[in-house]
């Protein structure tokens, strides 16, 4: 069901999340409207989502009733005005570039209603790297979504105020998803902030010749009962995406060191077009990666030193957000479970290793850290 506050929601940039957060609300009951510079991009819209409906449908998000309702209430314009005219949220997913976003939300914020929430969907910027460009710094926070998971970050600014957060939690369980409201702005949030210095771990792990692609991935399926290890998620995000993540990266004395060897390892598969399973191949060949072949797991290799470096990463990083006053130890949790779609969050691990045996890994050479975490 809808919430009062919300009928119209406002999409500015139509690629891929703004394609896929468009749809879940317009199949939730919201109008929608597209808003894009681009004509080109905007005509790719209704193929897009065609693509993500067929997956809601496979995943029992919605039925294909729902599902035809939904996309009859989408629109798309190249016109700011119209995008905006009575909108009563918007939800902005350009280009990850500072300048740019904060461009836009200062023509957003001269051009919508006094009434309308400003939302930003970054996943590597701050919201108060953005919010002093608008006047209604009480109504702009980030909205931030995870692509296939219903998890959805929402942290507020400086000024955000109490009611926004609340408008912002209630419409985002409307749409089915997983509100997880921060206690303050954290880069990388939460789910990000602990599976981005595990794939990094992977990378390292993999580029140092510490371990195969393959026993990371087993490493990290066979302690996680999960369906794929990094590289595998890799794939599925994107190398072109990893690429691009590191190669904007904001300067750091950490990222410094790592960026070059990340980038040396990953540029080949770009310069092939070997871009991940929508590429048809990426670390491995699609439909049938190797990791779902069912004798993937078995034999006896040891994956030990993989297993380590990156169960460290990911308790390490856990503990840094809660003592940070991100959020508390089980919404940490329930961020990593939700969003990576795993039965056990860092605690959980933690809990059951023990805190001796963590700070006994800790200490094994054979598991230390890449600078990232080791450094934090």
């Amino acid at each position: 069901m809808t919430i009062a506050e919300i009928r119209k929601v406002c999409f500015v940039g139509a690629g891929t999340m703004g394609c896929a957060n468009s749809l879940v609300a317009a199949i939730s009951g919201y109008k929608v409207i597209i808003y894009d510079v681009s004509e080109e991009n905007l005509s790719r819209v209704p193929a897009i989502h065609k693509e993500m409906t067929a997956y809601l449908l496979a995943t029992g998000y919605c039925s294909e009733e729902d599902a035809i309702a939904g996309l009859a209430r989408v629109s798309c314009t190249t016109d700011l005005a119209t995008a905006v005219a009575e909108a009563d949220l918007v939800s902005e997913s350009v280009f990850e570039d500072l300048a740019l976003k904060r461009k836009v939300h200062k023509q957003l914020d001269g051009a919508c209603p006094a009434k309308t929430i400003l939302t930003t969907n970054t996943s590597a910027l701050l919201v108060s790297d953005l919010e002093d460009v608008v006047e209604r710094g009480e109504r702009f926070a980030a909205l931030h979504t995870h692509l296939g998971s219903p998890l959805v970050d929402i942290v507020g600014g400086p000024r955000t105020s109490h009611a926004t957060i609340d408008v912002l939690t209630r419409y985002v369980l409307s749409t089915k998803g997983v509100p997880l409201v921060l206690r303050h702005e954290n880069k990388g949030y939460v789910l990000n902030a602990m599976l981005g210095p595990v794939l990094t771990t992977a990378l390292i792990l993999v580029i140092d010749g510490a371990a195969s692609m393959q026993d990371v991935d087993r490493a990290w399926m066979r302690s996680n009962s999960a369906a794929m290890g990094p590289f595998g998620l890799m794939d599925q995000f994107g190398l072109n995406l990893i690429h691009d993540s590191w190669r904007h990266r904001q300067p750091d004395p950490a990222g410094d060191v790592l960026a070059p060897k990340i980038l040396t390892f990953v540029e080949p598969y770009i310069e092939r077009g070997d871009l991940g399973a929508r590429a048809g191949r990426g670390f491995y060949q699609y439909p049938e990666p190797e990791y779902a072949e069912p004798e993937f797991l078995a034999g006896d290799s040891d994956t030990s030193v993989a297993r380590n470096a990156m169960t460290s990463s990911l308790i390490g990083n856990a503990i840094l957000l809660a003592a940070n006053d991100v959020l508390p130890p089980a919404e940490i949790d329930q961020a990593w479970t939700v969003g990576m779609s795993l039965e056990k969050g860092p605690f959980a691990i933690l809990d059951e290793m023990g805190s001796d045996a963590f700070i006994a890994l800790l200490e094994s050479p054979a598991s230390a850290l890449p600078p990232e975490q080791a450094e934090q």
